[in-house]
């Protein structure tokens, strides 16, 4: 069986910040903290984390509105029903994802085929077959393409490729770290891009799973999305560690340092907002509602006024 072999080093830097990550993971873990508010904690986390990982797609909701349509299930927004779908399927698989987490659930492709199933379907969904066509990632304001995936005919062995290598990184705990692990994954899943909508939002949350399974879910008040959305620019950038648009012209064999350096830094600095948020809030200095708060999404937007809209995904046709 093939199983696939990410190209990458691990930096000074990246070493540096694995061992930041430990130490903030262990100081959370020893932190007493009342039941009341670390359920608090969880909710505002998952929250977050629902919000700005379909923000980043283009979904249009505030925080305070997904909140409300996750809160109230009669709650709408006229003119915005998909967002309201999506942000409530997102709760709903994040929920799923952390009792899978918490049952040592092992990798298949059929629980990351139903993991996307909930994304874009909701509870009830079967698992997704992946696609059948050609899909294409273009700018959604230019219209110009930013990436052009491998064929249909390839998805399935490439898919089956990875699913190997995680099952293969957690039987040998010693080979790659989890965080190294999850950030990988993670890029390899929006690389292959096996579905026609969606592949951004499930990969993060098989990032989701592959850290909360491995001990570094911070108990449940994670929310790793909130950091990619407030720089868009480099998260772009970092997915994108090859020039060449076409995925056969390159992107299959590319060195991943980049995207490792980019994605343990990110989860470094979420790690020590989480440290310090969660020790303040232990003396009591903070309300659970206010705690672990970076730049939102809106603030984070505004500061980088060249940064990237979201990106739209197309079915191109078939080809013969």
């Amino acid at each position: 069986m093939t199983i696939w072999k990410p190209t990458y080093e691990i930096t000074p830097k990246t070493a540096k910040l694995l061992m930041a990550i430990e130490a903030a993971k262990a100081d959370v873990e020893n932190l007493v903290i009342s039941p009341a508010v670390e359920a608090e904690l969880r909710r505002q986390a998952r929250l977050r984390s629902t919000h700005y990982s379909t923000r980043i797609e283009g979904n249009k909701l505030t925080l305070a509105e997904a909140e409300k349509a996750i809160v109230n299930a009669k709650v709408t927004f006229q003119g915005r029903e998909r967002d309201v779908g999506e942000v409530r399927n997102y709760w709903n698989a994040l929920i799923k994802v952390e009792e899978w987490a918490k049952a040592f659930k092992p990798v298949t492709e059929e629980l990351v085929k139903k993991l996307h199933a909930l994304v874009e379907h909701g509870p009830r969904a079967k698992p997704t077959p992946y696609r059948d066509g050609q899909n294409v990632i273009r700018d959604a304001a230019s219209g110009a393409m930013v990436y052009l995936p491998p064929e249909a005919k390839d998805v399935p062995k490439l898919m089956a490729a990875l699913v190997s290598w995680m099952v293969k990184v957690k039987a040998d705990k010693s080979s790659v770290p989890v965080p190294l692990a999850a950030g990988l994954a993670h890029y390899q899943f929006v690389t292959i891009h096996p579905y026609y909508d969606g592949n951004g939002r499930t990969a993060r949350l098989l990032a989701t799973f592959l850290l909360h399974r491995g001990g570094y879910g911070l108990n449940g008040f994670l929310s790793l999305e909130e950091h990619h959305a407030k720089d868009l620019v480099g998260y772009y950038r970092a997915l994108a560690v090859h020039p060449h648009h076409n995925y056969y012209e390159g992107r299959a064999e590319t060195d991943l340092t980049a995207w490792v350096d980019y994605f343990v830094a990110t989860l470094a600095e979420t790690f020590e907002v989480v440290r310090r948020s969660a020790k303040t809030m232990v003396k009591g200095e903070e309300r659970p509602s206010v705690a672990i708060r970076p730049r939102t999404f809106a603030q984070a937007r505004s500061s980088r006024p060249d940064g990237p809209g979201p990106l739209r995904q197309h079915r191109a046709h078939r080809r013969c």
